[in-house]
């Protein structure tokens, strides 16, 4: 049985609207207009125990809509939603006691209080066990390198130190599932190293069922073995990443670096991406021209100093796949 349930989830929200200047103004006084906003129309998918996914669209696609659901902050308009069997917005209390959550732009720790202070808070609130939350408490310090950070009101922490100290606090009352939206915005490139190879433990050995929405798409490419796309409130893909790729596009890129000093590369089948000095990135069909084939040709005629064969950025195949997506509904 999965451990997360979605079956034709709808939401719609109703939102008032407002005529410009004075005029306007007055009217929607007297007057209210309202349109129906569709942030979700009949998502569909199941997760197992134990599944670290990623749940990726753009902006106003329905992804924090989608957690805030299965968090149990929205009740949707329609269909079914069960996680560890219970409806989240009914079965609230007993709900929560089962999942973590983390919002990337928000924070659940207290701003004047010392991190500390925060989760002997939440541990109240959790009514965790002192043995329990010691051991959890002692676990996580030591997994995110909180040391440090513990006598530190949260007003003066650092982003990435923030981040680490919301996961901490999501996960002291040990939950089977951790909802994580947006973790890794705004944080340099250590913090996101940080926080990956956490959530990576926390899943990998831990047996934590994990669904990431972001918008950095080395998270997902790094995290998740299990994508779902969403567009316009619509699930476009649920599958591998490498099923996509080679759904939407099948090109790979061959970056070389030559030796020499070179206007352009030529090659039938073979179409030029980038250039920056004598680097060149290739974009190539590997069934038409197999990778081995192209480097071998190039070798032959240019003096190449480096290559790397890559798949195309996670983001082109993405953005190709809204784009088909739009066609089909235009």
């Amino acid at each position: 049985m999965p451990q997360i349930r979605v079956e034709n989830l709808t939401k719609t929200f109703r939102v008032a609207e407002r005529r410009a200047g004075l005029t306007g103004a007055f009217l929607g006084l007297v007057k209210r207009r309202y349109r129906d906003v569709h942030a979700l129309e009949g998502v569909d998918f199941h997760i197992e125990a134990g599944e670290l996914v990623g749940y990726i669209g753009p902006n106003g696609a329905g992804k924090s809509t989608t957690i805030k659901i299965l968090s149990g902050i929205l009740v949707p308009t329609s269909g079914r939603c069960e996680v560890n069997g219970l409806v989240p917005w009914r079965d609230r209390i007993r709900h929560v006691r089962h999942i973590g959550v983390v919002f990337g732009q928000r924070t659940q720790l207290w701003w004047d209080l010392p991190v500390i202070e925060s989760f002997e808070l939440l541990r109240d609130i959790y009514r965790i066990p002192q043995p329990s939350f010691r051991q959890s408490c002692d676990r996580l310090i030591g997994l995110l390198r909180l040391k440090d950070l513990l006598d530190v009101p949260v007003r003066q922490l650092s982003l990435g130190q923030r981040m680490r100290s919301d996961l901490a606090a999501a996960l002291l009352h040990s939950p089977s599932i951790l909802f994580l939206d947006e973790p890794t915005i705004g944080l340099d490139a250590v913090s996101k190293l940080a926080v990956r190879d956490f959530v990576k433990v926390l899943n990998r050995e831990h047996g934590v069922t994990v669904l990431l929405t972001t918008h950095d798409m080395d998270d997902i490419e790094a995290l998740c073995d299990r994508i779902i796309v969403i567009g316009k409130g619509q699930i476009l893909h649920d599958g591998a990443l490498e099923t996509l790729r080679a759904k939407v596009n099948h090109e790979r890129h061959l970056i070389v670096d030559l030796d020499e000093s070179v206007d352009a590369i030529d090659e039938p089948g073979v179409r030029t991406v980038s250039r920056e000095g004598q680097r060149f990135t290739l974009a190539f069909d590997p069934e038409a021209v197999p990778a081995a084939q192209l480097i071998t040709r190039l070798a032959s005629r240019y003096a190449v100093k480096d290559l790397v064969v890559e798949h195309a950025p996670i983001e082109r195949v993405i953005a190709e796949l809204y784009a088909q997506n739009d066609e089909l509904e235009s």
